[in-house]
């Protein structure tokens, strides 16, 4: 069968796991949607008061857009335009799950999932910008924001291959992210965004 049919379906159903809400749906009885931001990503659910389930959701859409990209590598190994493709495909699922009425997280997480499987090396440096960022300003949007804005640059340099999809995917992925930050690019240009650890979350 073709690896192209089975990869991209595939990857985009691991990405709509929508791992925050249900964490917070088993162990709280709650619908991370009703809460803070309303955002399903790990950062809402961290806010939300359960720090514990927080990093769960961290790790685990992080994990599943990873694991997406390792299929696609398994299946069709020499084929890294697939890889890119599955990828686009994973972080599609976790920002338009079709469990949730299309509507997701901003896919950060799950950006250095695949990050870190199309090429470790760029997903380090990219993950360093973010902290270094986030240690200055204690903003997680921010962070995200340029970590992901980075990205291109870092990829562009530890991977050698150079296709129209390899570098269309390197560019959508960090876009798309920005694009789901508007509201909170909006607070910060305002001075209303709200730092990680304070009261009232915004990310």
């Amino acid at each position: 069968m073709n690896p192209w049919l089975i990869s991209i379906p595939l990857a985009y159903l691991l990405g709509s796991i929508p791992f925050g809400y249900l964490l917070v749906k088993i162990f709280l009885k709650q619908d991370i949607r009703a809460t803070g931001s309303g955002n399903i990503g790990a950062t809402n659910v961290a806010r939300s008061g359960a720090k514990g389930l927080g990093i769960a959701t961290l790790l685990l859409d992080c994990g599943k857009a990873f694991l997406a990209v390792k299929i696609a590598q398994l299946i069709a190994p020499d084929n890294y335009d697939l890889a890119v493709v599955a990828a686009v495909a994973a972080i599609l699922g976790h920002v338009f799950p079709i469990w949730l009425g299309f509507r997701g997280g901003k896919g950060v997480a799950s950006a250095l999932g695949v990050f870190l499987a199309l090429s470790p090396a760029a997903a380090g440096c990219t993950f360093a910008i973010f902290l270094v960022i986030f240690l200055i300003t204690h903003y997680v949007s921010l962070a995200s924001i340029i970590g992901s804005a980075f990205f291109p640059l870092f990829g562009f340099y530890f991977v050698p291959y150079r296709t129209p999809i390899v570098i269309a995917g390197f560019l959508f992925i960090p876009l798309l992210i920005i694009v789901k930050h508007h509201e909170n690019i909006r607070r910060l240009l305002g001075g209303t965004e709200s730092r990680f650890g304070k009261k009232k979350a915004a990310a």
